[in-house]
């Protein structure tokens, strides 16, 4: 009988994990950006950056959306109509919302209610969709 040696094993599994982790990575993805945060009167203005690194142009995208008030409570559940994302193309969609900014503590991206477009892979809106927050407001998904 022929002995394994687990430490080589152990290695193997490592580099495989790695190589699957760099083959996801390097999927197609849209990643959205909640840049900033605008007091606008009684009202927050926030702008999104949404960028799209499918190979096809995404027709329409809209999101099921919650705001937490500064308590952590859900605050409004809405839908976020970020209308067309061409592909590789970078695109800027601003919502407004009658809340003072200081008082949304985070954006929870619930998931993709519409995600059309010709070519498109399933999940193209939701399975790798990065989120990321350049304000005090966190956005989740």
């Amino acid at each position: 009988m022929q002995r394994v040696n687990m430490k080589w094993v152990a290695r193997a599994a490592v580099l495989l994990a790695g190589l699957a982790g760099a083959a996801q990575a390097d999927d197609p993805a849209l990643s959205i950006e909640l840049s900033t945060a605008e007091q606008v009167g009684e009202a927050c203005l926030l702008s999104f950056v949404a960028q799209n690194s499918h190979a096809q142009d995404i027709a329409k995208a809209v999101f099921e959306t919650v705001l937490f008030d500064e308590n952590g409570q859900v605050a409004r559940l809405t839908l976020l109509d970020f209308q067309d994302l061409p592909a590789g193309r970078m695109r800027v969609r601003q919502f407004q919302f009658p809340y003072a900014c200081t008082g949304i503590s985070r954006v929870l991206i619930n998931g993709a209610t519409t995600c059309e477009g010709g070519g498109l892979p399933e999940g193209a809106c939701s399975r790798a969709l990065t989120l990321t927050s350049r304000t005090d407001q966190e956005l989740i998904g």
